[in-house]
């Protein structure tokens, strides 16, 4: 027997809204990313990065940004599981003449998008092939109370762990295609995206060759091989020395 969808399906991306494209994808090219090739199920402009485990979508269009993008097949004959699971959404679209598109947000505001089917095609990169930044780990989410965060996630598919405060104070999360973590908006204001490797500290390094430059390190994680670095779209890696 089929193991049952969660309520929000299969991650799909980590969806960015860009004035500049372009601009971009010669940033996530100069750290590894590699293209997917895109549908036209999205009529704005759009392309995807990836780095075998991560897909990035830059998005030009006006939307809430960053998303955590989702696929749910049937997503338009969900909707009363969602209301029953308390989810108010922002955006409906649904029908037989639209891509069927659902959105709504988490209690600290992180918007969540379900699509009714991908809309990049599957590329032939291993997870194994890591980008400049090291493995793809979690992408951790600004939350004030973790137990709200946690209350409102496990039903839509995922399982918390305990509690950690290496390298930072968070809660973890798992779920089959991505996980997640909550961090206090005192130690990062924005979401993060978590990449680990045991030789982070020589990345870092070379990521500084390359002329990319760092910002300050979020709240408490101290220096020893890790970095933070920031798009000019906002989004922001966590390097951490470390396993995987």
């Amino acid at each position: 027997m089929a193991a049952l969808l969660p309520l929000v399906g299969r991650f799909h991306e980590f969806s960015i809204t860009t004035e500049d494209i372009r601009a971009g994808v010669d940033f996530y090219e100069r750290l590894g990313f590699t293209h997917a090739t895109t549908s036209d199920a999205v009529l704005h402009h759009y392309g995807v990065l990836t780095d075998g485990r991560l897909h990035l979508g830059l998005h030009q269009r006006s939307a809430p940004s960053p998303a955590l993008t989702f696929v749910r097949p049937g997503v338009g004959a969900s909707l009363p599981a969602f209301a029953a699971a308390g989810i108010e959404l922002t955006l409906c679209r649904t029908g037989e003449d639209v891509f069927n598109e659902i959105a709504f947000a988490d209690p600290f505001g992180q918007a969540i998008t379900v699509l009714e089917a991908r809309t990049y095609s599957p590329t032939a990169r291993a997870a194994s092939e890591v980008s400049l930044l090291g493995d793809f780990a979690e992408v951790s989410l600004p939350a004030r109370d973790f137990s709200a965060a946690q209350a409102f996630w496990e039903p839509l598919g995922f399982v918390a762990a305990d509690a950690a405060q290496e390298p930072y104070a968070h809660l973890p999360l798992t779920s089959d295609t991505l996980d997640i973590a909550f961090h206090l908006p005192q130690t990062f204001d924005r979401p993060l995206l978590v990449f680990r490797s045991p030789d982070m500290a020589a990345r870092v390094e070379r990521l500084l060759e390359l002329g990319l430059e760092m910002s300050p390190l979020p709240g408490g994680i101290a220096a020893h091989g890790n970095a933070l670095l920031e798009a000019a779209d906002g989004t922001a890696f966590l390097l951490l020395q470390g396993e995987p």
